[in-house]
């Protein structure tokens, strides 16, 4: 989820530019690979702190903060230069209508097809971790690496593997703002949705099917906030603090656990052997 939140403005940008700048080609082919270009870009930005995790052994979270800031200048960098559309405002030129995910109950509602992107994504993502011996090498390093080591699982490659698919799944995020929501790329961009996966991954406890309910009423919350301040008169911070006590109330159970020192109670069951044909 730090990858997510460092590599958002990057695959922004590459699903941007993929979008605008293939002109004239149909739909079935702008379409995927502007979904492709966000992708490509998360992907190869998550590459590179899941490489120094592996390699150096330097914190993601450290070195994902540290990208944040090389993401923002470098996304500033483009958009008022090579990318910049022309005219004053720091802003990439507007995407081909090819490039667009479609809206399915039209303007003002900003609801497309990339919902249903994260949801395809989302059992991708649970495919791949539990029917896969690729997902069970990601699950077994993430509980214990030096085990993994020891059954001869490669940890580097591991690592890096699951931070580019992160970052792979942070560019569909991006394109899915960018070609449904948007169309453009702006200096500054950031919907915070990097940080709020962060929140997203703690409440779904990690788990596809726990993300997408968690993300869902993270997404109800926000969405409407602006209109319960509008309309109720009910400050919008009142949202924010749901959310915060949300937080606390998923994280209470190990908070407790550590300040009174109490053992996590095992799942698993100790199976004893009674002999031949008992």
């Amino acid at each position: 989820t730090g990858v997510q939140t460092c590599a958002l403005p990057i695959c922004s940008l590459g699903a941007a530019f993929v979008g605008y700048s293939l002109i004239g080609w149909p739909w079935y082919l702008h379409l995927p690979l502007a979904i492709l270009g966000g992708f490509a870009a998360g992907a190869i930005w998550g590459a590179i702190p899941g490489w120094l995790k592996a390699r150096t052994g330097g914190h993601e979270v450290v070195n994902t903060i540290m990208m944040n800031y090389i993401a923002y200048r470098l996304s500033d960098w483009l958009i008022n230069g090579p990318m910049k559309a022309p005219g004053f405002r720091p802003v990439t030129p507007y995407i081909q209508p090819a490039a667009e995910l479609p809206r399915l109950f039209g303007d003002p509602l900003r609801f497309n097809v990339g919902f249903f992107l994260a949801l395809i994504a989302a059992a991708v993502v649970f495919w791949l971790l539990f029917k896969t011996t690729i997902g069970f090498q990601i699950r077994a390093v993430g509980a214990n690496s030096d085990a993994s080591r020891y059954a001869g699982m490669s940890i580097t490659r591991t690592i890096v593997l699951a931070m580019t698919l992160s970052g792979g799944l942070c560019g569909l995020a991006g394109a899915s703002q960018v070609l449904g929501v948007d169309y453009w790329v702006g200096q500054g961009f950031s919907a915070g949705y990097g940080f709020d996966a962060l929140a997203i991954a703690l409440i779904g406890k990690s788990h596809p099917v726990g993300v997408v309910l968690a993300a869902l009423l993270w997404g109800f919350l926000r969405s409407g906030a602006t209109n319960m301040q509008s309309l109720a008169g009910i400050p919008i911070d009142i949202i924010s603090i749901i959310q915060a006590l949300v937080i606390v109330f998923i994280a209470a159970p190990d908070i407790i656990r550590g300040l009174y020192r109490l053992r996590k109670l095992s799942a698993e069951k100790v199976l004893l052997s009674r002999g031949w044909g008992s």
